[in-house]
């Protein structure tokens, strides 16, 4: 089976959103396919990431800082940017095609055969599906650590077959409704089903909602907490945060890590990172203290912390594309949900102090149907003097249309226009922001990735 095949039946299998709850949730159907494939998820240790918002970049941060410390790294991630070997990782290198397509088979035949031996009532899921073949690339790769970041929720997503060393949760804040509840009260309730009885969970102090879950969680199973809180940076004006575009550093501030000074010196941009970074630093620190010797995490050192968040690549989110002869300057950003799209005006305001008096903002805008598409353009839309609105090639995308009517709100005070696709979008942004503009990429990880394709960003 060739790669472009297995991709192919992936996708056949439907959007990893697309089932039904029932059926997307259900770890009894998860637990009988690993089986049948001799459980590869037990055969390497993982660190487990859950939350709303940060999760991708804390999970990033964490292994890049595992791969800094020597140890051989695997990392599994969601959703992907241009192609889907992404979302597997080993020491930063993509899994290979061949690898790929003959994993696809492996898992697409033991499915199938359970199917057919009434052991499974229906085909795994697309996530299911991925996930199983991620576990089993891992196994046979042996990795000392593995950070898997869960897809969706928690408590019932494919990732949370696994026996963590150490569960992490990032802020929690309201999206997928639809599979995880209405408040922030049901969905902390999802995300706190990855800390384990007697386990180990690294959190911040967020929305009181979430904290009384999480925190009754930790109670109620017996678990240890341990507070990412004094790794996070005072945020006052010259303490936290320098910003240094052309050394591709954008957070840099001083930091006591396990007795010893060190100055952290991250890609990632915006405030909303500093918890993100913290939440690995502390992950990291927790590690190198559990003292796995059989997996090497006492290499675990400051100053390999400190060099892995200054390596950490993780693209799509505020990457900066600078002006190049006529074509303007490109910040493209994942934001999609409202605190997403808080992160990124914020970031924005942050990052180009000089906006409203020097430059306009052009943006290219695009999210999924399911998401809070009036929200998100009440938010984002009233800072661009210019918004092109546009689709993903995605069955799940709202239309240009959709999201003119949802914005109808804002669109008295902002120049909006349609385009039919991603390309045009772009080709579009282009002729209205000018060498000396600035074009915003935002919304759904789809408009991104596509985005940042058809630019030919190195990602």
């Amino acid at each position: 089976m060739s790669y472009e095949n297995a991709v192919a039946q992936m996708y056949a299998l439907g959007h990893e959103l697309a089932q039904t709850p029932s059926q997307k949730f259900d770890l009894a159907h998860m637990r009988v396919l690993l089986a049948a494939l001799g459980h590869p998820e037990n055969r390497f240790p993982t660190a487990l990431v859950a939350g709303t918002n940060g999760k991708g970049s804390t999970a990033a941060t964490l292994a890049s800082i595992l791969q800094a410390s020597a140890l051989k790294t695997g990392l599994y991630t969601s959703p992907h940017l241009i192609r889907m070997n992404e979302r597997i990782r080993l020491n930063g290198e993509p899994i290979g095609d061949d690898d790929f397509a003959m994993l696809h088979d492996v898992v697409g035949r033991t499915a199938e055969r359970l199917v057919s031996e009434g052991d499974l009532p229906w085909h795994p899921s697309f996530f299911e599906t991925l996930t199983a073949m991620a576990f089993e690339y891992f196994a046979r790769s042996q990795p000392d650590m593995v950070v898997l970041e869960v897809g969706m929720g928690g408590r019932l997503d494919a990732t949370n077959v696994v026996e963590p060393r150490l569960s992490i949760i990032t802020d929690v804040s309201l999206d997928h409704q639809k599979y995880l509840g209405e408040t922030i009260r049901e969905i902390a309730g999802e995300k706190a089903g990855v800390i384990r009885p007697g386990g180990v969970v690294v959190t911040l102090p967020q929305l009181s909602e979430a904290n009384d879950v999480i925190g009754n969680t930790i109670l109620d199973v017996g678990a240890r907490a341990v507070n990412a809180v004094p790794y996070v940076p005072p945020v006052s004006p010259g303490s936290a945060s320098c910003m240094s575009r052309e050394a591709g550093i954008w957070n840099r501030y001083p930091l006591e890590v396990m007795g010893t000074r060190i100055m952290v010196e991250s890609p990632l941009v915006g405030r909303h990172q500093l918890r993100n970074i913290a939440l690995a630093i502390a992950a990291a620190v927790e590690l190198r203290n559990l003292d796995l010797e059989e997996k090497g995490t006492s290499q675990i050192t400051a100053e390999t912390i400190a060099r892995g968040v200054r390596e950490t690549r993780w693209p799509g989110r505020f990457q900066v594309v600078p002006a190049a002869g006529d074509d303007p300057e490109y910040v493209l950003d994942v934001a999609h949900n409202p605190a997403g799209a808080w992160a990124l005006r914020s970031t924005l305001s942050a990052a180009y102090q000089d906006l409203g008096n020097v430059r306009e903002i052009t943006m290219v805008f695009g999210v999924m149907r399911d998401k809070a598409v009036r929200e998100i353009t009440e938010i984002l839309f009233p800072i661009a003097a210019h918004v092109i609105v546009t689709q993903a090639n995605n069955p799940r995308s709202a239309r240009p249309d959709e999201i003119r009517q949802a914005a109808a709100r804002v669109s008295a005070g902002t120049d909006i226009e349609e385009a039919r696709d991603v390309a045009a979008a772009l080709r579009r942004a282009r002729d209205v922001a000018g060498s000396r503009g600035l074009v915003v990429v935002t919304g759904s990880i789809y408009i991104v990735g596509e985005a940042t394709r058809i630019l030919g960003v190195r990602i």
